[in-house]
């Protein structure tokens, strides 16, 4: 194992996960490059979402081991953030949007400081980036599919990291949603921040990611998205057969 250092924000070597002795993972090699917006894409099942959480230390490995910046993820956790799905999330929590997102600081703040007006000025200038700010005083419950997306992305840009992980954040949104947050992506790509990203939509890799992981299990091509993001690369990624396969026609 050799960490690369300066031009890659995140690797793993030879990863494998299992679920209860079921494979899920088996010997993941991959690496992130600094600046990318890297999308991890793959049939329903293939890991992707494990993948991310493995590297993150919230799913323990069979085997690998990952790096950040050239660094094990203890040493440089504050400049990794991650976005999770928000299934999770209890929605009738009595809170409010802003007060979501400054929970975005409390990492760096510690156990004996509260959040001040400084740290709520951030909040509001992430709502005000994700397109939400007349949003902050309403109730998180109160929020369509789209407006908690973008609440939860606020919460992250608030962290200030080096390199977002996001598992999902498209899914289930609207359009106009979609896009707030593709140009978040895209301005975060320019600052040179690193976006990892699991997606599921092929029709819309190639306008979202300038990187493409295809993830069945293993890796099945990994790189620019103009170079690996092909019919062939998804047909094998997908097991689809002859005859079976029409969904190619809107990927690529």
């Amino acid at each position: 194992m050799e960490y690369n250092h300066g031009t890659v924000a995140c690797q793993t070597w030879d990863l494998s996960v299992a679920y209860r002795a079921a494979p899920v993972l088996r010997r993941v090699n991959f690496s992130v490059p600094v600046g990318s917006v890297m999308g991890i894409v793959g049939p329903n099942g293939a890991g992707k979402s494990t993948l991310i959480k493995a590297m993150l230390g919230l799913v323990k490995p069979l085997s690998g081991t990952s790096g950040f910046f050239g660094r094990p993820l203890d040493q440089v956790r504050r400049r990794v953030g991650y976005m999770p799905q928000g299934t999770g999330v209890d929605w009738d929590f009595p809170t409010t949007v802003i007060d979501l997102v400054t929970m975005g600081t409390y990492g760096e703040l510690g156990w004996f400081r509260r959040p001040g007006k400084a740290e709520r000025a951030r909040a509001m200038a992430a709502l005000e980036q994700t397109g939400i700010p007349e949003l902050a005083s309403r109730q998180i419950g109160e929020l369509s599919g789209g407006q908690r997306q973008r609440a939860f992305l606020a919460r992250s840009l608030v962290q200030a990291p080096d390199l977002y992980f996001m598992d999902e954040p498209f899914q289930s949104i609207d359009a106009r949603s979609q896009q707030a947050m593709v140009e978040v992506l895209y301005d975060l790509s320019a600052q040179g921040k690193t976006c990892v990203i699991v997606h599921h939509h092929l029709a819309t890799v190639r306008d979202y990611c300038n990187q493409v992981t295809l993830l069945n299990g293993r890796v099945v091509a990994s790189g620019p998205a103009d170079e690996v993001f092909t019919k062939e690369n998804i047909r094998t990624a997908y097991e689809a057969r002859e005859g079976a396969e029409a969904f190619l026609e809107t990927a690529v």
